[in-house]
């Protein structure tokens, strides 16, 4: 008996609702994105040679699209992110090309990098892969301020045995896929 993935149920879910194709207010648009522009900051200040290098590329606009969301950043002197203007012109654009958000998240679980078209400046390109491959947010550190080390510790080793749970999942999920087509 063959078995139907929880996900495809509920990626068709998703895409059947009245509100699916309704885009939200602007206000919550720019108010999402400057939370991500905090939150990519963050990260970048824990680790100086990211800054240095993001710094050498100041001024210059990387704009990020996926379906309907764009997003256009642009580097600073400090190193650092700032939303760029709305009629700035992109030096780089990246494009995620999975349209299926739910296709987006099981490839990230399994740790697959999701396929990007690139168009641009290749040395922008070049900086921002540098970026990508070696910029790891330390959730756990930033937890151990505000709870402990303790807890913090208990809570990224759930975490990290859910993602491994979730892993093991998709690639049985993936695997059984596979049997089927060529079955």
């Amino acid at each position: 008996m063959a078995t139907q993935s929880p996900f495809s149920f509920l990626e068709g879910l998703l895409q059947n609702t009245p509100f699916a194709d309704l885009p939200p207010p602007p206000w919550v648009v720019d108010e999402v994105q400057r939370r991500i522009v905090l939150l990519l900051n963050h990260i970048l200040l824990q680790e100086p040679q990211a800054t240095r290098r993001l710094a050498r590329q100041s001024g210059r606009v990387v704009q990020l699209q996926w379906r309907s969301f764009l997003m256009r950043l642009v580097a600073t002197p400090a190193g650092l992110l700032d939303l760029a203007s709305s009629d700035a012109q992109a030096d780089l654009v990246l494009s995620v090309s999975q349209e299926s958000p739910v296709a987006l998240a099981q490839d990230m679980l399994r740790g697959e990098r999701p396929a990007v078209r690139i168009v641009g400046d290749v040395q922008l390109a070049a900086e921002v892969n540098w970026l990508v491959d070696h910029v790891r947010w330390d959730v756990e550190e930033d937890l151990a301020r505000v709870l402990g080390d303790v807890p913090a510790h208990t809570l990224g080793q759930a975490a990290r045995s859910m993602a491994s749970a979730l892993r093991q999942f998709m690639g049985a999920t993936s695997a059984t896929g596979a049997e089927k087509a060529s079955i």
